[in-house]
């Protein structure tokens, strides 16, 4: 492989503002995998914003691209499957899996699609100090042929419509919206672009915690919370963590935690156990192949407290992402933290923007 832009290359990156920033272009915020694809004729590579190659992971990608993209070029974008007319990211996760034979089920079962956003090279010509319109004009061009499992994101110069798809996409399991400055060069690893993401807040009760990576004996500090929700059939179930706590604050929260400690028998997450090797993923405290040999153990709490916390959006019975802490709910009985409290956006079909 021979291009002007060669891999590895860290993505450019977006920072979170409160409203949509009037800079004459924004886009849906994809929520995939974000990979660069560097093509130079028969040779494709995925590269991944750790840097890491997807290559392998995504065959049936490799060949979809050859047919649509310039024979050399450079693209910016992010690696989706779409089930039932919605991303699916559960089922995105599972592509990235060690054995071959399971790879090229996976591909054959839940096939993968790609969305370019940004040019960063084509030909002999690196396009990463020219300005965004010029990225995205030629981007137009190259991907002028493109089907299939290939596309163009959407974009519009629009306030208005930028805020009707801030508030629908969601529904087709999109997280908000980007948007860029026409002028800007392309950066990466530097947070250039600007993202406007859904914020919700629910009562969650805490029934767990996890100590810090640099947690000592002598000084014991909190990493995260672990948040639960009673469902129909009045289980606690596991819906994610929160966590950013100043290092004052994670002491703090050691010592006002612990009289509420429990043994793991008495916990209503002991009925967990027989579920683990089936469906890890979704027990705390085990591992996956996500967790990659960290810590996950718990300390089990009573499950006596609530607290308010931010979230973006649900995937499928869990937070899509960390929760943000914002304070104790005393008033609440924890009984009555359900799912019911939550937020589930309008349905909305992603074809009725991506297309067929």
């Amino acid at each position: 492989m021979d291009l002007p832009v060669m891999p590895p290359v860290k993505p450019m990156l977006a920072k979170s503002v409160a409203e949509i920033p009037d800079l004459g272009h924004v886009e849906p915020k994809w929520d995939g995998f974000r990979a660069i694809v560097f093509r130079d004729g028969n040779e494709v590579v995925l590269g991944s914003r750790s840097e890491k190659p997807l290559t392998r992971y995504f065959p049936e990608l490799i060949e979809a691209l050859k047919d649509v993209l310039p024979d050399r070029c450079v693209l910016d974008g992010e690696i989706i499957v779409v089930a039932e007319d919605r991303l699916d990211f559960e089922a995105l996760q599972q592509r990235i899996h060690p054995a071959d034979s399971r790879v090229k089920l996976l591909a054959e079962q839940t096939p993968a699609a790609f969305v370019g956003f940004d040019m960063l090279a084509e030909g002999s010509d690196s396009l990463m100090g020219e300005p965004f319109r010029v990225r995205r004009r030629m981007l137009e061009d190259a991907l002028a042929g493109s089907g299939g499992s290939i596309f163009l994101t959407p974009s519009t110069a629009d306030l208005q419509t930028a805020q009707e798809w801030f508030t629908r996409l969601e529904g087709a399991g999109l997280d908000g919206v980007v948007a860029k400055p026409l002028d800007g060069t392309y950066q990466p690893d530097k947070r250039a672009m600007f993202k406007i993401k859904h914020q919700r807040t629910a009562d969650c009760v805490v029934a767990g915690y996890r100590l810090h990576k640099t947690s000592t004996a002598d000084k014991p500090l909190l990493g995260s919370l672990l948040l639960g929700l009673y469902d129909d059939h009045k289980h606690l179930q596991h819906v994610g963590v929160a966590a950013s706590f100043t290092a004052v604050r994670r002491a703090e929260l050691i010592a006002e935690l612990r009289p509420l400690e429990s043994g793991i028998q008495d916990h209503p997450w002991n009925e967990f156990e027989e579920s683990m090797v089936a469906n890890p993923d979704r027990v705390p405290g085990t591992q996956s192949r996500w967790s990659q040999g960290k810590d996950l153990s718990f300390v089990p709490l009573r499950p006596e407290l609530v607290a308010e916390v931010a979230y973006e959006h649900m995937q499928g019975s869990r937070f899509r992402h960390t929760a943000q802490f914002r304070r104790w709910r005393s008033d609440r009985d924890p009984q009555t933290c359900t799912y019911e409290q939550l937020e589930y956006p309008e349905g909305f079909r992603l074809s009725d923007i991506l297309g067929k």
